[in-house]
């Protein structure tokens, strides 16, 4: 199977390319910017350049796939992003509500603009790192499941995904435990092993 990994930088999306790998697939990784840094509006110590965000999560999934020796391909959904997800986060949020934007992030980019590019570069399925689990039968279509490890559990935020674009997923980590995978990825030297868990807003 052509499986394209959405690679952030970070073990989970590291270890599930190499699983992937392991087993046989034809694997290639994605790496998405839905933020420009420079729009934030911090410019830091004037006369030094900080690297961003953005850039030390590019050299660490870039240090990834060199070291599985895999390809990696950049997506820019900066637009997509602000348009389908920050713009509403922000309406909402001026008008009292606690909207949760990894909801609609999830739906419209890494579940939506994402497969799209994945399958224009010949990809059969996608995967990520995210900690839930797929069932499928004839009759009920695609089941969204409660991750294995109950504490990492990220199913619910993957809720407003729909059924027809979840079928095109693999969720190699749903049915592990996030020592076990931090511990694959220390065994096999991926720099990202010991690497701080990404947080949203």
């Amino acid at each position: 199977l052509r499986v394209a990994v959405a690679l952030s930088g970070g073990v989970d999306s590291a270890v599930t390319a190499l699983r992937l790998q392991q087993q046989g697939h034809s694997v290639f990784c994605l790496f998405m910017r839905n933020w420009d840094a420079q729009e934030e509006g911090d410019e830091g110590t004037p006369g030094v350049r900080r690297e961003s965000c953005h850039e030390r999560d590019l050299r660490d999934a870039q240090g990834v796939a060199d070291r599985l020796g895999l390809e990696l391909h950049q997506c820019d959904f900066v637009r997509q992003y602000w348009d389908q997800v920050f713009s509403h986060f922000l309406a909402q949020y001026a008008l009292g509500a606690t909207p949760n934007p990894d909801l609609p992030c999830n739906r419209f980019i890494k579940f939506g603009a994402l497969l799209a590019a994945a399958q224009a570069l010949g990809a059969e399925a996608v995967a990520t790192g995210h900690y839930a689990q797929l069932r499928s039968e004839p009759a009920e279509g695609v089941t969204l499941l409660r991750g294995a490890d109950h504490r990492q559990d990220q199913s619910f935020f993957l809720a407003a995904v729909q059924q027809h674009t979840l079928r095109h997923y693999l969720f190699p980590l749903g049915g592990s435990r996030k020592a076990d995978v931090r511990a694959e990825a220390e065994r096999v030297r991926l720099a990202p092993a010991g690497k701080r868990s990404s947080r949203g807003i």
